[in-house]
């Protein structure tokens, strides 16, 4: 088992973590080995964040915890404003949790697939849900959001986390440090793919900072019905992140929902109970395993579990 790590929280949260302990919940999630793929890649070791410990069940609570922190600091966000975003639901529901708990109104902007576990959890945290058509893309929920912001900026504290730099600084400072070190810094590959872009800038630009060497592996899912959570990237018109940082991959490995519901079912199987995302990365983890394999070379390929199997109940992807 890789060794149990505690990293310091950062400075600037710990305002927050004095107003509500509970928030201490957040980060210093366990790294797991995912065995169950073992047998197609030999030498190559695949290790996972279990990011669904967060209390909001998703990585979703570390950067939304440093934005608002970054916004109580500058004094852009107070008590008078609703927080407001965009969100394909775990961010919304980190919002939900977060600024609940901080005791502001939150109002977010979703796509209406979002699944019913999703919405019911916004529901149960006080937050207001607006939908926007799912047929429109995630971008649709984007362009919402930015014209009711428009309509009454003095109303909204407006966090964008597609634009907002504590977004990847929360991961640069705390999930890049964790697996650093619950790896003991033998991490050699970290895959994963474009929400927001945060998780992706933040990690792989610290892990290379301590590994010039450090691959990032990128994963693109197909445009339509697409990966929950994740941007294809590939249309025309698609809404790249301003906070994405497109020169950290070094290759690019396109994945189907089919492929990532599959690996979500055998997840569950070995234990590990998590969303489709989750699959989708594990998916390309174990391709960039096979890879290093067939080519008798040694790895520790890193990746994330997004978030809890729980929050897919009403969609298909436990019809097994």
């Amino acid at each position: 088992m890789p060794p149990e790590v505690r990293i310091p929280a950062p400075a600037i949260l710990q305002p927050l973590l004095d107003r509500v302990p509970a928030l201490r919940l957040i980060g210093n999630t366990p790294l797991v080995r995912v065995t169950a793929f073992e047998d197609s890649h030999p030498g190559v070791e695949i290790h996972a964040k279990v990011e669904y410990f967060n209390p909001g069940g998703s990585l979703k609570d570390r950067p939304v915890l440093r934005m608002l922190a970054e916004g109580i600091a500058a004094g852009r966000l107070t008590p008078d404003k609703t927080i407001i975003d965009s969100s394909s639901g775990n961010a919304g529901i980190a919002y939900a949790v977060i600024g609940g708990a901080l005791g502001y109104k939150v109002e977010i902007v979703i796509p209406d697939n979002a699944s019913k576990e999703r919405l019911k959890r916004l529901a149960a945290h006080g937050a207001k849900i607006t939908h926007t058509s799912a047929q429109d893309g995630y971008d649709e929920a984007i362009r919402t959001v930015r014209r009711i912001v428009a309509a009454s900026p003095e109303k909204y504290f407006y966090c964008d986390q597609y634009s907002n730099d504590g977004n990847w600084r929360a991961h640069h400072e705390t999930t890049a440090p964790e697996i650093w070190a619950q790896t003991e810094g033998r991490v050699t590959h970290f895959v994963f793919g474009v929400g927001t872009g945060g998780t992706i800038t933040g990690i792989g630009r610290r892990l290379r900072e301590l590994n010039p060497d450090l691959q990032i592996e990128l994963l693109v899912p197909d445009a339509f019905p697409g990966v929950e959570g994740l941007k294809p990237l590939g249309s025309p018109g698609d809404h790249v992140p301003e906070i994405y940082d497109t020169t950290l991959a070094s290759r690019t490995w396109d994945v189907d929902d089919e492929k990532s519901w599959q690996t979500s079912q055998i997840l569950a199987r070995a234990g590990l109970f998590a969303g489709q995302s989750s699959g989708a990365c594990v998916a390309t983890a174990v391709r960039v395993a096979q890879d290093l394999s067939r080519r008798g070379q040694p790895g520790v390929v890193v990746t994330m579990l997004c978030d809890i199997g729980e929050r897919y109940f009403s969609t298909r992807l436990w019809d097994v």
